[in-house]
């Protein structure tokens, strides 16, 4: 195979998600389309790489310094949602189920991964909670050991001594479970239904 091609298919198959075989598939479409679907796709991404950039208050992706749901004065109701990443951002606004604010922690705690506090993005949450008159914290991390984990780790950060509610999501997320399997209606139980910690 073309060197080329062969090191175009080892950086789709480097993507989440994406094997061998899809990555070929993938790779062997764009470059046999004649439309320019290949051009316009390396565009995109030189495009978005170089100016898109997680949000310096909360974590999602955006091209300003601050995102459209930061600026969003709607969403400042005293509910903020900790999430993984931004995949679980886009399954609860596809969702409709939570119209408050988000912080994307970017991982959870692992040993085994070698995931420490420092690097999760929580350095500045507790001056999030006080500054945003935060009085919910709802955890929407995966129903893993390692969620729980990361979970109890955020609550002792923020601490307990600001009258603040700290909440996870209830039954229909399945242990081991991750946000962007959840279909909307089970989500929209979950999160209707989520129990105090």
């Amino acid at each position: 195979m073309n060197p080329k091609i062969e090191k175009l298919i080892k950086q789709f198959a480097r993507l989440p998600r994406v094997g061998n075989r899809a990555a070929t598939r993938i790779v062997l479409s764009l470059l046999a389309d004649k439309t320019g679907r290949a051009t316009a796709l390396a565009e995109c991404l030189m495009d978005a790489a170089a100016t898109i950039r997680p949000c310096q208050n909360c974590g999602i992706l955006t091209d300003a310094d601050t995102c459209e749901f930061c600026r969003d004065t709607s969403r400042k109701n005293g509910t903020l949602c900790i999430v993984r990443d931004m995949a679980d951002v886009w399954t609860f606004e596809k969702s409709s189920v939570f119209h408050g604010a988000y912080h994307i922690i970017g991982g959870v705690l692992s040993g085994v991964n070698g995931v420490t506090p420092v690097d999760l993005n929580i350095k500045n949450l507790p001056g999030r909670i006080e500054n945003e008159n935060i009085t919910e914290v709802i955890f929407a991390l995966p129903n893993t050991i390692e969620g729980k984990t990361t979970a109890n780790y955020i609550m002792s950060v923020i601490g307990n001594d600001k009258n603040i509610t700290f909440s996870e999501l209830a039954s229909g997320v399945p242990l081991g479970g991750e946000l962007d399997y959840i279909d909307d209606g089970t989500l929209t139980l979950a999160f209707g239904g989520r129990k105090k910690l």
